[in-house]
């Protein structure tokens, strides 16, 4: 159970990651609020990075300023301690005793000075170094509070000033400060600098001043004091104000993408309101409207959408009543003059039979009467037809039916069209049978519509038709080379009573009715009916069907565009003088020769 729902979890975690670019691109209150969210924090880091240099450069400050004033007033006390030591080595000089007895007061007063010195001194605090080059000191130097020798920099010693000189200042470096094990507060220990002495305990960035002392009397030497100030309190206080400063910034950051989140969700509800209102309008769904709340712009494009809306939806009612009207009396009009229709076919029919008996213009006009009889019965035949497909009436009557035996039962029965224009019609299609689920009577007429439209503008030149079947869907393609068709009349080859050339000599009767007829044809069949055509290089037209009655089309065994046609000969020379420009400059060992070869990517791009 455990490995499902991590699997599980998983997997969602996947879905959600490969879902993160659209949410991005589909969500205006994502986009707004992760914008608002980063920026935030890019703000909040500069000004923390700012705040934390000020805060740092003040502690730094105070501190230099508090520790030079404990400083000055050591370097004065230490000052007073030799001042007495030495009137003191002077009173026992004076008392007659030896010399080097005399010098063993500095012995006792330098330890008792670092004592003095450290009053309160810990790790924390302050440390005192004092490092002595007298020779009756056995001691290189004392310290306190912890504090290692090698604290001090190597360059330090040689940068003091002697206080009893005009000006003196102490010099003061930053470093880091070592400390061994720490020491009871006040506790003055010497300095050891034999091997394996000092372990380091800690290390502390801190501030070091010093200053170099001379011993009266000119032969005792000088000493060096050092006052230490580590940095403890001061990084103590920086870290916590970082902290603090982290906190507040994350707070920040937190309440301005919330900020944003709710008022760009004030400003998105309204919109994502709006444009689902609008894809239930685009549904049919005509009282559909906007809740206006308030007075504010929002209102007011609530209000300017529930007006558009109003129009909108009066507009196509009213159209949808004039189109009802339309279809309706094109309707009764059809079936009104069914039947004067039929009284002039008899008499009509009368006429035509005993035509031998008139004279020549009688005999003429018997037969042109005859002719328009006809051209008037196919009118109203699809005039008929074109009301049942708006009323919804159409009905199929599908059975499986072979595409190859309808194909060539209209080529006979256009046979002698063809011959009167002159133009060679030919069938290609596979051996096999190309079977589907189709409603004859219709999809005979789609071909006959398609056939007679290609004979007719083919100006004598061959008409192919093409035959082919994949999987799941069978196709009819009619070729033609005659004038074509010009850009952009592909999409309106299909409307009714449409004509790419209304002056053209009607020499077989056409109701300009017969394309838009075979269209609906094909959606009763959820087929496609499209059309291709270039100026001069002729069209294709290409009828797909499901072989199963009811199924989606996905694509066609067929593509729209014809291998014949100029652009796919144009990528055929440039893939061949591709290929010839590629042999000359690279040499192939053994591969097999691809000149002549074209790409087909265009034709998937043309089936839909």
């Amino acid at each position: 159970m455990r490995v499902s729902k991590f699997t599980g979890g998983a997997r969602r975690f996947g879905r959600a990651v490969l879902e993160l670019p659209g949410t991005w691109r589909g969500s205006l209150q994502l986009r707004v609020v992760s914008l608002t969210l980063l920026l935030s924090i890019v703000i909040a880091f500069i000004l923390g990075w700012v705040l934390n240099s000020k805060i740092r450069d003040g502690l730094v400050q105070a501190k230099e300023s508090s520790s030079l004033a404990m400083v000055s007033s050591g370097f004065s006390e230490a000052s007073a301690s030799i001042a007495a030591a030495s009137e003191g080595l002077r009173t026992t000089t004076a008392g007659g005793l030896p010399p080097r007895d005399g010098a063993g007061v500095w012995v006792n007063s330098l330890p008792t000075m670092v004592q003095n010195l450290c009053s309160g001194a810990n790790s924390d605090t302050y440390q005192v170094i004092l490092t002595s080059d007298v020779a009756e000191v056995p001691v290189l130097g004392y310290t306190c509070g912890g504090i290692l020798y090698k604290s001090i920099p190597d360059k330090l010693p040689d940068k003091l000033q002697n206080f009893s000189s005009d000006g003196f200042q102490a010099q003061m470096v930053t470093t880091d400060l070592q400390y061994g094990v720490p020491a009871a507060s006040g506790a003055v220990s010497q300095v050891d600098t034999s091997s394996g002495a000092g372990a380091i305990d800690h290390t502390t960035p801190g501030l070091i001043y010093g200053g170099s002392f001379t011993l009266p009397d000119g032969n005792h030497g000088k000493i060096n004091l050092y006052y230490a100030f580590p940095f403890t309190t001061e990084s103590d206080a920086l870290n916590f104000d970082n902290e603090m400063i982290a906190i507040a910034g994350a707070v920040l950051v937190l309440a301005l993408a919330g900020v944003a989140w709710f008022i760009t969700r004030l400003v998105v509800t309204p919109v994502r309101q709006a444009a689902g209102i609008a894809e239930r309008l685009a549904d049919g769904r005509f009282d559909e409207r906007m809740r206006v709340r308030g007075e504010d712009d929002l209102a007011r494009l609530a209000t300017s959408f529930n007006t558009m809306a109003g129009n909108l939806q009066r507009q196509i009612r009213k159209l949808e009543e004039l189109s009802r009207v339309q279809r309706r009396f094109v309707s009764d009009v059809s079936h009104e003059l069914r039947t004067p229709l039929t009284t002039v076919r008899m008499a009509a029919d009368v006429l035509h039979d005993s035509r031998e008996d008139f004279s020549g213009p009688t005999a003429r006009s018997a037969e042109l009467l005859q002719t328009q009889l006809d051209r008037f019965e196919e009118l109203l035949g699809d005039l008929l037809e074109i009301s049942r497909f708006d009323a919804g009436a159409a009905v199929l009557d599908a059975e499986p039916v072979d595409l190859r035996m309808l194909a060539r039962r209209v080529v006979d029965s256009s046979a002698v069209l063809a011959e009167r224009k002159g133009s060679d019609v030919r069938i290609v299609a596979p051996d096999t049978p190309c079977v589907a689920e189709i409603d004859p009577r219709r999809i005979e007429r789609i071909l006959r519509n398609l056939v007679v439209n290609s004979i007719e503008h083919s100006e004598g030149r061959p008409v192919v038709i093409k035959v082919a079947a994949s999987g799941d869907a069978v196709a009819v393609a009619v070729r033609d080379y005659g004038v074509g068709l010009k850009p952009g009349e592909s999409s309106l080859v299909f409307g009714r009573f449409w004509r790419a050339d209304p002056a053209r000599a009607r020499t077989t009767g056409g109701t300009g009715l017969g394309l838009a007829i075979s269209l609906e044809d094909a959606h009763l069949h959820h087929g496609w009916l499209q059309a291709w055509g270039e100026p001069g290089g002729g069209s294709q037209f290409r009828l797909t069907l499901p072989r199963t009655a009811g199924l989606e089309l996905v694509r066609s065994p067929i593509p729209l565009e014809p291998d014949d046609s100029r652009h796919h000969k144009r990528q055929v020379e440039a893939a061949r003088l591709a290929a010839e420009g590629a042999l000359a400059a690279t040499p192939r060992h053994n591969e097999p020769d691809l000149t002549g070869l074209s790409g087909r990517g265009s034709d998937r791009l043309g089936e839909r």
